[in-house]
């Protein structure tokens, strides 16, 4: 390789000083300080940094340049043979696996998973309380195949938070899905049994150290269940999945990738399992407009960028009018395909962790990966997460992020809305609902964590 340093001698390289004097005569009266910015956590970010000597500090997911994630996609249509027909249209387009949203009988998944060979394209479930019933369903249609790629996605922290009740107890709730899993997890080596997923916190307006924390205290919560049930805590830390959400600011995003790996991997170590951690990203909801509902390519592209980027096992990106109704073939055409431009045409995960070495965002990383360790100590110092929620200790930080971020423009609506508005379709298929499911006991409470669309205040819809 050719010497830089050589190739224009009458060059000089430009050093710190260079730079800080170009940006004082773009500032004018402004002090150099005036660049410094902060996350709604208070995490500062300096406008410079110099170079990451860190080797390898933050643990990266495993390299695959031939598939470097899992290309997932998901249905919520409440008729299942339309699910299934979007399911296999996805699949077929290039898809590597598919979630099933809201279904939890046999009969249905039957149908909705019709000849989709779960042996080799991951199927996941989204079904909230239902969940350990969802995953009985599941179990009838793998047929009891250990080859089956199962991914179970127990989570009924997440339904409880976002809900604020339970039907009965939510630590029933959370046993009963433990003694399911123990169950499954010897039939299904290769199956992921809980989600434990941060997003409930992101979608309800709360930061990024806060999402990781909420998705490493529920991943500590669910391996307690599961060593109750009889499982070992490696087996159990093996067996969750990581949930977090992928935001349009893709920088902050692959910073809170990394840090949950290593939250993750210091919980998992100490309590005798794999450092590795597995990482479901979903595309945030928070972030998309139903004015303009096409400014939201950009940003689903820039967020299934900052997952990838970021080290996602598995990248769900969500479909540009999500904000208005489910979506249409081109909907969820466009979203399969942002993904396959991302990972075949833009090579996005040609490598390892392509954040490694940056001052910035190995800085970030570390911020985010101590500020989580902060409130996870808090949450689990208050009884866990259960006890954090019902104390409304998380919703106190969810509403402290709101108030910082304040009121930020967004495009299409606050900034730039269009003079002409565009009809955009969507499906008219209402989504699938779980049914209710109550186990005996008195219900729990807690301060809801209600999903909040950045934009809706703002929106001007006919």
């Amino acid at each position: 390789m050719a010497d830089a340093s050589v190739l224009d001698p009458g060059f000089p390289p430009a050093g710190e000083a260079a730079w800080r004097a170009l940006v004082a005569k773009t500032l004018g009266d402004k002090p150099f300080e005036s660049l410094n910015k902060a996350t709604v956590e208070g995490l500062p970010i300096a406008p410079l940094y110099a170079a990451s000597t860190a080797q390898a500090p933050f643990p990266a997911r495993p390299f695959d340049a031939e598939r470097p994630w899992d290309l997932r996609v998901a249905s919520a249509q409440a008729d299942p043979a339309r699910a299934n027909a979007e399911l296999l249209a996805d699949l077929e387009g290039g898809a590597a696996s598919v979630i099933v949203a809201g279904h939890a009988t046999a009969e249905g998944l039957a149908v909705a998973l019709d000849n989709v060979v779960v042996e080799l394209a991951p199927v996941g479930l989204d079904a909230g309380f239902a969940g350990a019933k969802a995953a009985d369903a599941l179990h009838a249609v793998a047929k009891s195949s250990p080859a089956a790629k199962l991914c179970f996605n127990l989570d009924p922290l997440s339904a409880f938070a976002e809900a604020g009740a339970s039907p009965g107890p939510v630590e029933s709730h959370i046993l009963s899905a433990a003694t399911v899993a123990a169950r499954h997890a010897q039939t299904y080596p290769h199956a992921q049994l809980f989600l434990a997923s941060g997003r409930v916190a992101h979608e309800a307006g709360g930061g990024e150290a806060l999402e990781v924390a909420v998705a490493a205290t529920a991943a500590i919560a669910y391996a307690r269940a599961m060593v109750r049930a009889g499982m070992t805590a490696a087996d159990a830390f093996a067996r969750i999945t990581l949930g977090l959400a992928a935001d349009a600011d893709y920088f902050l995003t692959i910073a809170k990738l990394r840090a949950a790996r290593a939250v993750f991997a210091r919980i998992a170590t100490a309590s005798g399992g794999a450092a590795q951690a597995r990482i479901e990203a979903r595309t945030s909801r928070r972030m998309l407009t139903a004015q303009d509902p096409w400014t939201n390519m950009i940003r689903l592209t820039a967020a299934g960028f900052g997952a990838a980027a970021g080290g996602a096992d598995a990248v769900v990106l969500g479909a540009f009018t999500d904000a208005l109704g489910l979506p249409t073939a081109f909907g969820r055409r466009q979203s399969r395909n942002t993904q396959l431009v991302l990972m075949e045409e833009a090579a996005v995960g040609r490598v390892a962790d392509p954040a490694a070495g940056s001052g910035y965002l190995d800085s970030l990383t570390d911020q985010i990966a101590r500020a989580a360790w902060a409130r996870l100590q808090a949450i689990e110092a208050a009884g866990g997460l259960v006890a954090a929620l019902e104390r409304g200790l998380v919703a106190r930080e969810v509403e402290t992020s709101v108030s910082e971020r304040g009121d930020p423009k967004i495009l299409g609506v606050t900034a730039f809305p269009p003079t002409e508005k565009t009809r955009v379709d969507v499906d008219a298929g209402a989504p699938a609902r779980a049914p209710d499911v109550r186990l005996p006991g008195p219900d729990s409470a807690c301060p809801a964590l209600k999903a909040v669309r950045l934009s809706e205040k703002h929106e001007v819809l006919a």
